[in-house]
């Protein structure tokens, strides 16, 4: 599965940056996440309980930021399993471009494989379940970064 997308954030480049790094914010904006826990500065662990189609699923995993280049970009590549449902693994790379002084363009491109039951009920679900919640990890996120973005990335600063 690849998806490509970006989404306009109303807080400066340095704001979204911190906010990408930040365990707490990204546990709050993903869809499903129970517990998003930085074991150091690249990498995390994670459980995230999903619905696809009539699978349920929690997935246990850990999760690598890469090819740091702050605050531009980087690469986030995980892998996670699902026990009898399968599991997932991809990455996405993410850059931020300043879109004047108080907004940023985010910009994501996402490779990601499933396999398992989950792979078994097709592209197009798996497909149409990924782009909903990229839909509601990016709401989400640019909430939580606009809402009080000074108070919300505090403690990564």
């Amino acid at each position: 599965m690849d998806m490509n997308g970006t989404e306009r954030i109303e807080a400066p480049v340095e704001t979204v940056w911190r906010a990408l790094n930040d365990a707490d914010i990204l546990r709050q904006a993903i869809p499903g996440c129970e517990e998003l826990e930085k074991t150091s500065d690249t990498d995390l662990i994670a459980k995230v309980v999903l619905k696809i189609g009539p699978i349920k699923a929690k997935f246990e995993g850990a999760v690598e930021l890469q090819n740091l280049n702050p605050p531009r970009s980087y690469t986030i590549s995980g892998e996670g399993k699902g026990g009898i449902a399968g599991f997932a693994k991809g990455g996405a790379d993410v850059s931020l471009e300043a879109d004047g002084p108080d907004a940023t363009i985010l910009s994501y491109a996402v490779k990601a494989e499933v396999g398992g039951k989950i792979a078994q009920l097709g592209s197009r679900l798996i497909d149409s379940t990924a782009k909903k919640l990229a839909g509601q990890f990016f709401s989400k996120f640019a909430e939580l970064v606009t809402a009080a973005p000074d108070e919300a990335v505090s403690a990564s600063a």
